[in-house]
């Protein structure tokens, strides 16, 4: 369907309205009126007009002046405006164009010219408004994102508040992925945003885990490590619903899924794995035995590395453990 543009008339003669009535009377167009330059600038300030055809002679404020009002205003200023005069054309061109008019007509109209300049001038006003509105909606669409990123962030930092043994380890284990994940080469931009969601998030299912099991200081028992073992599962079902969301759900789902297939929720194997959330155990278990917790001290970094390296093919995809040790080695040795 297509757009209606609306069009304000302003002309204190009755001819002259019916004039350009007779010439634009179309489905395309939404016609109003106004016979005077204080009746124009209230209609032009109510309607946001796509065009105004504006004649010069007006009672009062005459139609130079109600152009230097409209172009005054923020809100109006950006309205095309036609000037139309039955004056000496050279002169009364001159003084529209300086009131800000963007295109001049004479009477008496030729009318095919007439249509064909409002024609124009109301399409190109529409592709402006367009890209005006696809521009404000990016924007919109922006600052929601930036919102939701920060709640998201509000929710990691209520994690570590509630857990103080692992303060501050969702960012760290999120900018090593997500810069890990780059060197990679293998995901999108708009991938690594969801990983830095999913990497965020991974323990956001560990909000349902008993205080008495999460904040033991000891060793957990069987029973108590099974009730642990559902928090990936308790990610998965408090993010799904959430649409913008799920495309961050591999690394909180499936981060403690091992290459062999001995690991949790869903007892996953090899490439069935997704990607991010391989590399992304890599990361966590790094962080972890490199910092330091109530019933032990960070592993120094050799011993880290080794431990790694010996699981490679079973907890750890074989390809990412030498690209990930690699890595480290690198930003070690700076």
């Amino acid at each position: 369907m297509a757009t209606v543009s609306t069009i304000l008339i302003v002309d204190d003669q009755w001819v002259g309205r019916e004039a350009l009535t007779d010439l634009l009377l179309s489905p395309d167009y939404n016609l109003a009126y106004a016979l005077t330059g204080a009746e124009a600038l209230e209609l032009a300030a109510r309607l946001d007009p796509d065009l105004i055809l504006l004649d010069v002679m007006l009672p009062g404020m005459d139609g130079y002046a109600v152009c230097r009002q409209i172009r005054a205003m923020p809100r109006l200023a950006e309205i095309p405006i036609i000037m139309i005069t039955a004056l000496d054309e050279h002169q009364a061109r001159l003084q529209g164009l300086e009131a800000g008019a963007d295109d001049f007509i004479s009477k008496p109209f030729d009318r095919h010219e007439l249509r064909t300049r409002v024609k124009t001038i109301t399409r190109l006003n529409r592709y402006r408004r367009l890209q005006e509105e696809r521009a404000a909606l990016h924007i919109a669409h922006a600052e929601l994102l930036a919102a939701y990123d920060a709640t998201i962030e509000g929710w990691v930092h209520a994690l570590d508040l509630r857990d103080k043994e692992t303060e501050g380890h969702s960012l760290r284990v999120t900018h090593l992925t997500v810069e890990l994940a780059t060197r990679l080469g293998a995901f999108s931009t708009e991938a690594l945003t969801h990983i830095r969601r999913g990497a965020l998030l991974h323990d956001i299912g560990k909000l349902g885990i008993p205080d008495a099991i999460l904040l033991k200081p000891g060793k957990l028992t069987v029973a108590e490590f099974d009730v642990l073992r559902h928090h990936p599962q308790y990610a998965y079902d408090m993010l799904a619903p959430i649409a913008y969301l799920r495309p961050a759900l591999n690394i909180p789902h499936c981060h403690h899924e091992k290459w062999d297939g001995s690991g949790y929720p869903r007892g996953l194997a090899g490439e069935t794995i997704p990607l991010e959330a391989r590399l992304f155990a890599l990361v966590d278990v790094w962080d972890a035995l490199r910092s330091d917790r109530p019933y032990r001290v960070a592993w120094p970094i050799d011993i880290t590395l080794a431990h790694i390296h010996g699981l490679t093919g079973s907890h750890f995809d074989p390809e990412l453990v030498p690209f990930f040790l690699n890595y480290i080695e690198q930003v070690s040795n700076c």
